[in-house]
């Protein structure tokens, strides 16, 4: 018998029994003290208090599994799958980073002025939040959806005028595109010269140029590259930018430096995170 067990062995039962109840409500103590401090944690979008964010659900990961994903999700950019969708709202982590954005946004703006607001594949609890502003002129528009006001391909928007938006949401809808820099460049022309643009796309840091081979057409293909089976290229943070700037944009990067630690822990919102926000070069 080695000395440790001989001296376990030497404590009474009773005794092993007090200890570990001790234990068990020393961690009970610390569980509680950890969930009551989390309720300080927020959704914007929904604008409830919430003890957690829902971890990324596994059916996700079953779908990784069966395109046997190549790449590691810890390594995706604005991807907290820890703590992905608010348990009221089921809004993702990144819904929630345009929220606050756009709520910051919007109180700098002269409320008796009109701005146009263009939202591309629109969520509507943003939508919602976005028309309660009385000075916002807000058009929804994708190619497929229904209920928007405007059903265009984003690479061919002769629907609108040049310079016609003060503003642009366009959301994990490149990855889907087969000519993103044509679709870039329709951003870039409706948008005003002193407009705003938001636009994100999934990115995988572990990539030095953007992911894309024309050749894979299959769904497998392009889960296991790609992530989805409707995706058609994987982004690196270079080639997004890149492509970005090719296209006549200032980009703008903003972090936890410039939104604050506390604030990605109050929303939920990965250390990882980065709102990109562009400008038309003048």
């Amino acid at each position: 018998m080695n000395p440790v067990s001989y001296i376990k062995s030497l404590i009474p039962i009773k005794l092993k029994d007090f200890i570990k109840r001790k234990l068990h409500l020393k961690y009970l103590i610390f569980d509680c003290k950890e969930f009551f401090k989390r309720k300080n944690q927020y959704c914007p979008v929904c604008k409830n208090k919430v003890s957690h964010f829902n971890r990324l659900s596994d059916l996700f990961f079953d779908v990784y599994d069966v395109y046997e994903f190549v790449h590691s999700i810890f390594c995706y950019e604005t991807f907290n799958f820890l703590h992905y969708s608010c348990p009221y709202c089921n809004n993702s982590d990144r819904n929630r980073l345009y929220a606050i954005y756009l709520q910051d946004y919007f109180a700098k703006l002269d409320p008796n002025k009109k701005y146009n607001f263009l939202d591309f594949a629109p969520n509507s609890h943003l939508e919602r939040i976005i028309k309660t502003y009385s000075f916002i002129e807000y058009r929804s528009a994708d190619l497929y959806m229904e209920d928007v006001d405007d059903k265009i391909d984003i690479t061919d928007m002769k629907i609108y005028d040049d310079k016609s938006f003060d503003f642009i949401l366009c959301s994990h809808v490149l990855e889907h595109v087969e000519h993103d820099k044509k679709a870039m460049a329709e951003i870039c022309r409706v948008l005003k010269d002193n407009g705003v643009a938001i636009i994100m796309v999934p990115i995988m840091l572990t990539l030095q140029e953007d992911l894309e081979n024309n050749n894979w057409t299959s769904k497998f293909e392009r889960g296991k590259y790609y992530g989805q089976n409707d995706h058609v290229r994987m982004y690196s943070k270079n080639g997004f930018v890149q492509k970005l700037m090719e296209t006549g944009f200032k980009v703008n990067q903003l972090d936890v430096n410039y939104f604050g630690n506390t604030t990605f822990e109050k929303y939920g919102i990965h250390n990882r995170s980065v709102l990109y926000t562009v400008e038309k070069l003048i």
